[in-house]
C-alpha cells in the first residue's frame, strides 16, 4: 500500500527531481537492507570558490545571482553547503596565475598581500557567508610563490628544499590565515598542496611523502603553534597516480608513499587532523582509513569531466560519491560550482560544473551533476552518520541516519531498464520501481 510517511525523489535525464509514490510491501525478500551498523559522522558537502566561477556569476542579474547562491549555500536551499574550498594564490581556474607574494627573497613576508583576492575570491566567499555564517572553509595552494620553486615558474617544478625557504613558506601559510581572519573570514583547515603528485602545465608543485612529513613536522606545525593558530593542518590534497602509471614508471605514490609515510611519524602525526584525497587518491583511501580510523577524511575535488555536462558522466560521478563515502570520508567537495559554457580554463581545459551560466542570454542552466549533489546534500546534514547496507544493490547505494533519526538512502539504477528495489530497515519494506539511468533518494 502507498504510505505518506516515506518519501522517494527520483531524477532521470528527461525528468529531474520528481516526487514519487512509494509502496509498503509485505514481501519477505529485500535486495537492499539497512543494517544497525554505524560508521563515520558526516561533516558536509561543498564546492570550490574560484575566480572564473565568480566572473560567470556576474553575467546574471543581481536577483538571479542571489538565487543561485541561495541554492548552494543557504541552510534552506537546494544543497545547503557546509564546507567549501578556496585556493591560496591561483588555482587553475583563476583568471591568471598569481601568488600572494612575488617579491623575490622576501623571507620575512613583508610584501605578502591578499589584495587580488579582495577583487574576486573574498566577495564570492562573503556572499556565501551572508547566506550561511556557519560555512567552514579549507584552503590549499596550487603553487608556492615562484621564487620559492625550481624552476622559477608557477607550473611544474618543486619547492626549493632549503631551510630559509621552508621557514618562509610556513610563514606564508600563517600570513594567509591571519590576513583572511582580518577580513572576517575564518580558515578552518589548510591542506599543504593541491595534488602533490601533479607536475602540471597549470600552477602546481610536486612533493614526496618524505617532504610533506618534514615540512609539517619541522616547519608548518611549529609555525602554527608559535602564532597561536587554531586552523587545522590536513594532509592533502593527495592524488596518487593511476595504478598502471605506477607500474609503468616503477614508482609508487599510494597509501605507503604519502599518508603512511607522514602519519607513521609521531611528531608529524600530532599536527595532522585529517587526510584529503582526490582523483586517483581514491585507490589509496581505503587503506588509509583502515590504518588511521581516528582521523577525519575528505574527498577534496570531484573529478571534473570534459565540459559537456552529460548524464553519462553524472552516472560516473555518482559512483565516486558511493566509493568515497563507503570508504570512510566525512565530506565530499565538488570542484567548480559555476562556470560559463564548456567550462574552459585560462589554459584551455574544458570542465564540468554544477551550474552553467550563459553570458549571451544571462541565464543559468542546472547540469546533471547539480542533481547528483542535491540527491545527497539536500537530505544529509552535518552530524548525520553513514549506516550499513547489505544486498545486491549495495554497490549502487549509500545510506545515512540524520541527527533527527531519519534514514536516507541514495541509490542509482545504472541499467537501461526498470529495476525493482525492495528496501528494508528491518521494520518496514518499501518497494520502488527505479527508472532506467536514474538517481533516487528515499527517506524513511
Amino acid at each position: 500500500m502507498i504510505n505518506s510517511n516515506y518519501r522517494w525523489i527520483s531524477s532521470t535525464e528527461e525528468q529531474v527531481w520528481q516526487e514519487k509514490q512509494i509502496i509498503e510491501t509485505q514481501t519477505p525478500d529485500s535486495n537492499l537492507l539497512i543494517t544497525n551498523d554505524m560508521f563515520q559522522t558526516i561533516e558536509g558537502f561543498g564546492g570550490c570558490f574560484n575566480e572564473l566561477g565568480f566572473a560567470a556569476l556576474h553575467h546574471l542579474s543581481e536577483e538571479d545571482r542571489m538565487n543561485v547562491l541561495h541554492s548552494l549555500f543557504h541552510p534552506e536551499g537546494e544543497h545547503r553547503f557546509s564546507i567549501c574550498r578556496l585556493p591560496i594564490g591561483a588555482s587553475d581556474y583563476a583568471m591568471e596565475w598569481y601568488s600572494l607574494n612575488e617579491t623575490d627573497d622576501d623571507l620575512d613576508m613583508e610584501h605578502f598581500t591578499i589584495e587580488r583576492d579582495r577583487k574576486y575570491l573574498i566577495p564570492y566567499i562573503k556572499e556565501a557567508l551572508k547566506l550561511n555564517p556557519e560555512l567552514k572553509l579549507f584552503a590549499s595552494p596550487w603553487s608556492p610563490p615562484t621564487w620559492m620553486k625550481f624552476p622559477k615558474a608557477y607550473n611544474y617544478g618543486t619547492l626549493r628544499w632549503e631551510k630559509d625557504i621552508l621557514e618562509a613558506y610556513a610563514l606564508y601559510f600563517v600570513k594567509f590565515v591571519q590576513a583572511y581572519r582580518a577580513e572576517g573570514i575564518t580558515i578552518h583547515q589548510v591542506h599543504v598542496q593541491n595534488e602533490v603528485v601533479a607536475d602540471q602545465k597549470f600552477p602546481s608543485c610536486v612533493w614526496t611523502g618524505e617532504q610533506l612529513r618534514e615540512f609539517i613536522r619541522d616547519y608548518l606545525g611549529p609555525a602554527f603553534e608559535k602564532n597561536g593558530l587554531e586552523t587545522e593542518i590536513w594532509l592533502g590534497t593527495i592524488n596518487a597516480p593511476e595504478p598502471w602509471d605506477e607500474w609503468l614508471k616503477k614508482k609508487t605514490a599510494d597509501h605507503d608513499a604519502y599518508a603512511h609515510t607522514v602519519l607513521s611519524d609521531p611528531e608529524a602525526y600530532k599536527y595532522v587532523k585529517g587526510v584529503g584525497y582526490q582523483w586517483a587518491g581514491k585507490y589509496a583511501i581505503q587503506r588509509t582509513v583502515q590504518s588511521y580510523p581516528e582521523l577525519r577524511y575528505m574527498q577534496t575535488e570531484n573529478e571534473c569531466g570534459d565540459g559537456e555536462n552529460t548524464w553519462f558522466y553524472a552516472k560516473y560521478v555518482f559512483n565516486l560519491y558511493q566509493h568515497y563515502f563507503t570508504n570512510g570520508v566525512n565530506s565530499y567537495i565538488y570542484w567548480n560550482m559555476v562556470l560559463e559554457p564548456k567550462g574552459r580554463s585560462t589554459w584551455g581545459w574544458e570542465q564540468n560544473s554544477m551550474i552553467t551560466i550563459n553570458p549571451a542570454v544571462k541565464k543559468s542552466i542546472l547540469n546533471p551533476e547539480y542533481y547528483v549533489m542535491k540527491h545527497f546534500a539536500h537530505f544529509v546534514p552535518p552530524g548525520s552518520k553513514r549506516v550499513g547496507l547489505k544486498g545486491s544493490w549495495f554497490g549502487n547505494a549509500v545510506a545515512f541516519e540524520t541527527p533527527t533519526g531519519e534514514q536516507v538512502v541514495v541509490v542509482a539504477n545504472p541499467f537501461s531498464d526498470n529495476r525493482v528495489l525492495n528496501l528494508s530497515n528491518g521494520t518496514v519494506t518499501l518497494q520502488c520501481e527505479l527508472e532506467p539511468n536514474s538517481f533516487n533518494t528515499i527517506i524513511i
